[in-house]
């Protein structure tokens, strides 16, 4: 080093010379365990142990707090479905090398599970709203950052109810509630729920006090009933007193604004349905605001009556044939028509069942089918609006007993005509034998050993017999039946001894 060189300028230069750093790469054993960044309450959670080839992958195990964890189907991932803070630990894997006893062990994640979103607050907007006025109940909440897009439903109760406010549970934080009565001075709460992640929060419940106002509102409608025919003319008449104007009305049903109108010097104002349609039956209010406070009447409800429409007759079956004693069912239903429908079935005019039913599926009746109960069937259905009546379905039953009897008969006849058949052949081969010869072929007398021929002696000799056919006609089934009859001669049945005395049967046989 010159002589003319400073220490200090030296120590300078050599502070101020870039130095380089060489980066110092971790290294994992044969087991290396990972997890997600960010594990938030509700989500499923999943951790894989990554290994090497030699590390049999029968052998690895998962470990919470040095616990060991019940091995799943999947050695080499453990499966977090929601997680919640039961689930915050040190995890880590273990696993075991071919044909080696001592196990090898990961590297350790520290599991953290994070709030998806505070318990909500519920909040009144006006906290001390008065009689007849608007308020909206809001519950407060935020998500984190990182799971900004997860989908919040929010619910609202009064009072420890258990059914929601308003039309129930959505995804609004905010509830409104077009009046506010003194005897809804009670208390509130709000729940919010991550569907997803099946997280659900409620808040605390909070009192609102309502504070009595001055005014008072008058609504009428024209009709005063509050059922209202279809295509009938709706009047309201909205009136309101101790309120300072000018004094804007506007007219509601449900949430939904129909009418505005500023009646400068008039504290009362109209609205007017010329003619009502199904989808007009709700509930009617209307506000008077002027321009420092709202007030709000109470609600009218207003249902629409529908007629019926003529109904329509079906057979579960869809035939209109039935065997005798088959369960046949009429059902019978109007397309359109206001609850309560009352439902009539007839048999050829003659009544035959009652029932009604408040929704639109109609009603049915069963019955088991006979032969006399083939004929024309309708349905009535009326509403208090005037009946209608469908269109008649004639249903016949198919009669198996003729078919059957048919059958017998002919079977009967043709059993007949074989027997009567065989009694007259055998009648003709005794006839024919007479006549060729008068013997038959094995008469013993032609023997000369054999005696002088005698008179035969008859041992208890039957009567004669004798087939006469007789015949009937049943006219109902138009068959003609055959019956065969064995009638007996009176013959003398005692024993012949002498050649003078001959049976008359006998007689009877030589004269044929």
């Amino acid at each position: 080093m010159p002589a003319s060189v400073s220490p200090w300028v030296v120590f300078t230069l050599l502070w101020l010379t870039p130095r380089v750093v060489t980066p110092v790469r971790r290294q994992y054993g044969p087991l290396v365990l990972r997890a997600p960044p960010d594990v938030f309450e509700g989500e499923p959670v999943t951790l894989r142990c990554h290994t090497e080839e030699s590390i049999a992958q029968k052998t690895l195990t998962f470990y919470k707090n040095n616990a060991i964890l019940k091995p799943s189907d999947q050695r080499s991932e453990l499966l977090i479905l929601h997680a919640n803070q039961r689930d915050n630990g040190e995890y880590h894997c273990r696993g075991k090398k071919e044909w080696h006893l001592l196990s090898t062990s990961s590297n350790s994640i520290s599991i953290q599970v994070q709030e998806l979103f505070p318990r909500p607050v519920l909040r009144a907007r006006p906290s001390q709203p008065v009689d007849g006025s608007p308020v909206t109940l809001i519950c407060q909440t935020q998500l984190p950052a990182q799971r900004s897009n997860v989908q919040l439903q929010f619910c609202f109760f009064k009072n420890f109810q258990a059914q929601a406010l308003g039309s129930g549970c959505s995804s609004s934080s905010e509830l409104h509630i077009p009046a506010i009565w003194t005897e809804d001075s009670m208390s509130y709460w709000c729940t919010a729920e991550a569907m997803d992640a099946q997280v659900k929060k409620g808040s605390l419940a909070i009192k609102i006090p309502v504070q009595r106002a001055s005014a008072d509102f008058q609504i009428h409608s024209v009709p005063a009933l509050t059922s209202v025919f279809e295509g009938q003319l709706l009047l309201f008449n909205c009136s309101v007193k101790g309120v300072p104007g000018p004094i804007r009305f506007s007219w509601y049903k449900g949430d939904k604004l129909n009418k505005e109108t500023k009646t400068p010097k008039s504290s009362e104002a109209e609205f007017k349905i010329s003619a009502v349609s199904s989808s007009d039956a709700g509930d009617y209010y209307c506000e008077a605001n002027n321009g420092r406070r709202s007030f709000v009447s109470k609600a009218v409800p207003v249902t629409i009556k529908v007629p019926v429409s003529q109904p329509v007759l079906t057979l579960s079956t869809g035939k209109t044939q039935a065997l005798e004693g088959d369960l046949v069912t009429l059902h019978c239903r109007s397309q359109r028509g206001s609850p309560h429908i009352r439902y009539e079935f007839y048999y050829e005019d003659v009544f035959l069942e009652i029932n009604s039913t408040l929704s639109g599926g109609g009603a049915s009746f069963s019955f088991s089918m006979t032969t006399e109960r083939s004929g024309n069937y309708y349905c009535t259905a009326d509403n208090g609006l005037g009946p209608q009546r469908s269109e008649a379905v004639w249903i016949s039953v198919i009669d198996t007993t003729k078919n059957r009897s048919v059958t017998v008969a002919a079977g009967i006849a043709g059993g007949l005509l074989i027997v009567a058949g065989a009694a007259a052949g055998v009648l003709f081969y005794r006839w024919f034998s007479r006549k060729a010869g008068g013997k038959p072929d094995f008469d013993d007398s032609r023997d000369p050993s054999y005696p002088e021929p005698q008179e035969p002696t008859y041992y208890n000799v039957p009567a004669c017999i004798e087939l006469q056919p007789v015949y009937s006609n049943d006219p109902k089934e138009e068959v003609i039946y055959t019956e065969v009859r064995r009638t007996q001669q009176n013959c003398n049945h005692a024993v012949q001894k002498t050649e003078n005395q001959t049976p008359r049967c006998q007689m009877a046989e030589k004269n044929e």
